[in-house]
């Protein structure tokens, strides 16, 4: 699945699908719309997204899934960049009704079994066995948000008087996702229906995902970068800047989830890029959003780990191209990313796309960085390409055609 560009020095591979991304549109356009968000992604070589429901408002009926679709097309028409999208239909107790009436436009139901950002819930058993069941008549996918609502009301008002970010880790403990993870289990084998449990970030969720598939389950597990890469350690240095929902976990829960992508329990890499203000993130605890941007470096974080022999080039591009297919039942296309694999570049603000300028990041040497992004047959400079590159390369593509472009394949 990979091929060398003659005098180019780069690799050719399968273009990047981020299943799981808030691109902020309708309602939160200060933080990112799908003009800067589609060139943060191109910059990554991601080609495909799959973005969430939790906007102002939610995208929870069959209208808003149209206005908002209309709203991403004018942007990336506006953009120039032709950005494959799939979105999430969002799980709300008022409208779970609309869930037969877009079964057929959206990729998954999805359930915040705990309140995060945006206001969506379904925190009772009666309505989530309503949603899991009518999610089984449309033949959907689910989606959850793994965090039991009562645990999370229980410890908020536990730790009522912290004030360090810190505690945002106690807040949000690891048995609420425990506990939600064991109830969608179980609704997914009372109903057979398949379940794709996002942004994994303990060892404990990790052995019930393992359980589960061995006894046969239609369930799939995600895990995001910055689960993989930062640790409640991290707290001290960056502050809200890397508070998110989940939050982050024990260093022994890093590495039981590289203990999962090792043996094939997680299925695929998410980056939940969800961006904020530098501003907003400035805030004291209590008051800044929860939510980090991750879609531009996604492809460079995980190179690196390639080169550190976390886990090799094939079992990357599983998880984050051909098992997102699968699951999502996506069409197979011949986008690309083109990658200089010995490139070492350090991550800096200045050179992100993204509307929010920043990254926790920033500052970290990485070794294999995209250079060229291949979409629908257009050549997008990447994070280390150059204008000039660029033009050579189209001028290759263009004056081979399709025999040559059968290659990368």
């Amino acid at each position: 699945m990979s091929v060398c560009i003659e005098g180019k020095n780069l690799i050719a591979l399968p273009a990047l699908i981020d299943p799981h991304v808030h691109f902020r549109v309708p309602g939160a356009e200060h933080k990112e719309d799908w003009r800067t968000a589609a060139r943060a992604a191109v910059r990554g070589g991601v080609t495909t997204v799959c973005e969430m429901p939790n906007n102002q408002p939610p995208c929870t009926t069959h209208d808003r899934l149209i206005e908002k679709m209309k709203l991403i097309d004018m942007q990336l028409q506006q953009a120039g960049i032709p950005l494959r999208y799939n979105l999430y239909f969002g799980a709300d107790q008022d409208h779970l009704e609309e869930i037969a009436h877009v079964s057929q436009m959206c990729k998954a139901l999805k359930i915040f079994m705990g309140c995060s950002t945006g206001g969506l819930v379904i925190d009772s058993d009666a309505d989530l066995e309503k949603a899991f069941g009518l999610a089984k008549q449309a033949g959907m996918l689910v989606a959850v948000h793994a965090e039991d609502e009562a645990i999370l009301r229980e410890a908020k008002q536990r730790y009522a008087h912290a004030d360090q970010f810190s505690f945002h880790s106690k807040i949000r403990p690891r048995e609420a996702a425990v506990r939600a993870v064991e109830k969608a289990l179980n609704l997914c084998a009372r109903f057979d229906v398949p379940l794709y449990v996002l942004h994994m970030s303990t060892r404990e969720e990790l052995e019930l995902i393992k359980q589960a598939k061995k006894a046969g389950l239609p369930v799939y597990a995600e895990v995001t970068t910055h689960h993989l890469f930062l640790s409640e350690n991290d707290y001290q240095h960056y502050g809200g800047f890397v508070q998110m929902n989940p939050p982050l976990r024990t260093l022994s829960d890093q590495e039981a989830l590289w203990e999962g992508i090792q043996d094939g329990t997680i299925d695929t890499l998410g980056t939940d890029h969800a961006p904020h203000t530098i501003e907003e993130k400035k805030l004291p605890f209590g008051k800044a959003p929860s939510g980090i941007p991750g879609v531009e470096t996604l492809l460079p974080l995980m190179l690196d780990a390639v080169h550190r022999g976390r886990l090799t080039l094939k079992r990357l591009m599983e998880l984050v191209r051909f098992n997102s297919e699968k699951i999502f039942q996506l069409t197979p296309h011949d986008d690309l990313v083109l990658v200089d694999l010995e490139l070492e570049c350090e991550v800096r603000a200045e050179n992100l796309a993204s509307k929010c300028g920043w990254s926790p990041y920033c500052g970290r040497i990485l070794r294999g960085w995209p250079v060229y992004t291949i979409l629908k047959g257009q050549v997008f400079e990447a994070s280390q390409g150059t204008p000039e590159g660029k033009q050579q390369l189209e001028a290759y593509l263009h004056a081979y055609g399709g025999d040559k472009l059968a290659l990368f394949r």
